[in-house]
């Protein structure tokens, strides 16, 4: 993992230019200028974004909540959850300081499958099987990336079902991935695109099992070029 970039890194002009692989010293000074200037954007508004702080989930009856959460330190920050609702449907839920971003997926219990943002739909939804006694094999409901910390959710393990927790250096800005699945009791999923760093189980016969991967992308392979003797 010599290629992971930290968040930390990316506070800096230097990281931030490597994250977007750009050769700054290659650039003409007009175009520098233009990187510089939405570096410093970028740095306005980050830190006018609020932060999330601790989650204030409340417990509801028959329901799960099973989150992903990065160890800094002696501390847990929660980059993502699941949440199951008691009437079937499953949510995958993003923390955002931005309130109005209220950004995720949904898998409705009729077998509707989407993703929203700003209330909007990002693509068009999707039939999938319905999530009743009847649901048989796998459901992949995605690979998400672009993990952090600095968004500063604090996740409390006592208000979750389950966690998994990712140790530093696995999930990034740029590196690594969660990816969630549903799996009928008894099912073996497929296998994982990228390499599994981590992968937990969360039974709950009768309705699937919700499966959380923690994943590394496999490399890009290099084209090699061939000169003809």
């Amino acid at each position: 993992m010599d290629d992971f970039i930290s968040e930390d890194e990316l506070l800096t002009f230097e990281g931030w230019l490597r994250y977007q692989c750009v050769d700054f010293a290659a650039l003409p000074p007009e175009e520098q200028k233009i990187w510089r200037d939405i570096f410093d954007d970028t740095r306005r508004r980050c830190e006018a974004t609020p932060k999330v702080g601790l989650m204030k989930l409340q417990p509801v009856p028959g329901e799960q909540k099973y989150a992903v959460a990065i160890r800094k330190g002696s501390d847990l920050w929660l980059t993502l959850w699941v949440r199951c609702s008691p009437k079937g449907d499953v949510y995958i839920m993003y923390p955002r300081g931005d309130r109005d971003w209220q950004a995720h997926a949904s898998y409705h219990r009729n077998g509707t499958f989407h993703q929203k943002s700003y209330g909007h739909l990002m693509d068009a939804p999707q039939k999938r099987q319905p999530l009743t006694g009847a649901f048989k094999g796998t459901e992949h409901l995605g690979h998400y990336a672009g993990h952090g910390t600095t968004n500063g959710a604090v996740c409390d393990p006592t208000a979750f079902t389950g966690v998994v927790i990712v140790e530093p250096r696995v999930l990034g800005p740029r590196t690594g991935f969660v990816a969630v699945d549903l799996v009928e009791p008894g099912c073996d999923l497929t296998p994982l695109f990228g390499t599994q760093i981590i992968r937990e189980v969360f039974p709950r016969d009768p309705q699937p099992s919700v499966v959380i991967t923690i994943g590394q992308q496999e490399p890009l392979p290099v084209e090699v070029k061939r000169e003809d003797s």
